[in-house]
C-alpha cells in the first residue's frame, strides 16, 4: 500500500487553494493513499488570549498545564479537524477527523513532565486502523493529540506527530505544507537538499527567518525514523502527476571526503 503523510500547519490551513487539491487527487489517481495530520498554533493563541490563560514556550515546545490542554483540545478537535476534514470533503475526499486520543491511537509519554507539563511523545502508533480506513478509501484526519497508558492526554508536536505516523505505516514520503513553494537558495528553489546541507545553509544565513523552523522540523521528522521529507506550497500545485514541486530533505548516507 502506497501512501503519504501530509502535515498541514495551522498558519497555512486557511489559505489551502484549488491547486493543492488539484494535486491531491493527481496523487490518489497515482496510487496514493492520503493521511492528514495537521496543527493549530494560531487559533490555539488567539482562543488562549480570549481567555486570558498564559502560554510560553520551552524549546520550541508549549508548555502545557491542564488549562492549556483544554484550550488546545477544543480548538484542535473542535475547529481546526472540522474546518479541515469539511474543505477536504467540500473538494471530493471522504474526509474522517478524528482526535491522535481516540481510542489510544496516538499512544504516548511525558517528554519532562515538571518542565513542559502535559507534552509528549509518541511511543506507538495504531496503524492497524488507518490501514482499515485506507482499505475504505478514506483519508485520515488526525489531531496531534496522544494518550499515556493511564489515560492522560497529551499534546504533541504536529511534526513529530505525522513523522511518528508515516513510520508506522511505512509511508512512502511526509509532506510539510507551508505558504512557500519550497527552500529557496540564492533566490532559486533548490529541488533537493540533504540534512548537513542544511545546516551548512543555515550557517551562512542562505536559509532564514522563517524559513529555518520549517526546515528544522524536516530534519528532525528525519531523525524519527524517515528517509525524506518534502516541504511544499498549499498555494500552488506541488504534484502534476509525474513530478513534485517542492524540496526534497534527505539523510546524508555518505560521508564526502
Amino acid at each position: 500500500m502506497k501512501s503519504i503523510v501530509i502535515k498541514c500547519g495551522g498558519s497555512v490551513m486557511n489559505e489551502l487553494a484549488p491547486s493543492f487539491f488539484d494535486s491531491m487527487k493527481n496523487l490518489e489517481v497515482a496510487g496514493y493513499h492520503l493521511i492528514f495530520v495537521h496543527g493549530g498554533g494560531p487559533d490555539i493563541n488567539k482562543m488562549l488570549e480570549l481567555h486570558q490563560v498564559q502560554s510560553e514556550f520551552v524549546n520550541g515546545l508549549r508548555k502545557t498545564t491542564n488549562e492549556v490542554m483544554e484550550i488546545v483540545e477544543m480548538v484542535l478537535s473542535g475547529q481546526a479537524n472540522r474546518k479541515l476534514a469539511t474543505k477536504l470533503h467540500h473538494h471530493g475526499f471522504k474526509a474522517i477527523g478524528m482526535n491522535g486520543s481516540d481510542h489510544g491511537f496516538l499512544q504516548a509519554d511525558y517528554i519532562n513532565e515538571q518542565e513542559l507539563g502535559l507534552v509528549g511523545e509518541i511511543k506507538q502508533v495504531k496503524s492497524e486502523w488507518l490501514k482499515v480506513m485506507l482499505d475504505h478509501q478514506y483519508l485520515p484526519v488526525i489531531t496531534p493529540i496522544a494518550m499515556t497508558e493511564k489515560g492522560v492526554k497529551l499534546n504533541v508536536n504536529a511534526d513529530v506527530a505525522a513523522a511518528s505516523v508515516a513510520k508506522a505505516i511505512n509511508a512512502e514520503s511526509c509532506i510539510f505544507v507551508t505558504d512557500v513553494e519550497g527552500v529557496l537558495i540564492d533566490g532559486k528553489r533548490a529541488n533537493e537538499l540533504d540534512t548537513v546541507e542544511i545546516k551548512q545553509h543555515i550557517d551562512s544565513g542562505e536559509i532564514s527567518g522563517g524559513m529555518i523552523p520549517k526546515v528544522l522540523s524536516a530534519v528532525s521528522a528525519l531523525e524519527h525514523g524517515l528517509q525524506s521529507v518534502m516541504i511544499v506550497s498549499g498555494k500552488n500545485e506541488f504534484y502534476d502527476g509525474s513530478k513534485w514541486i517542492g524540496t526534497k530533505i534527505k539523510k546524508r548516507t555518505e560521508v564526502l571526503q
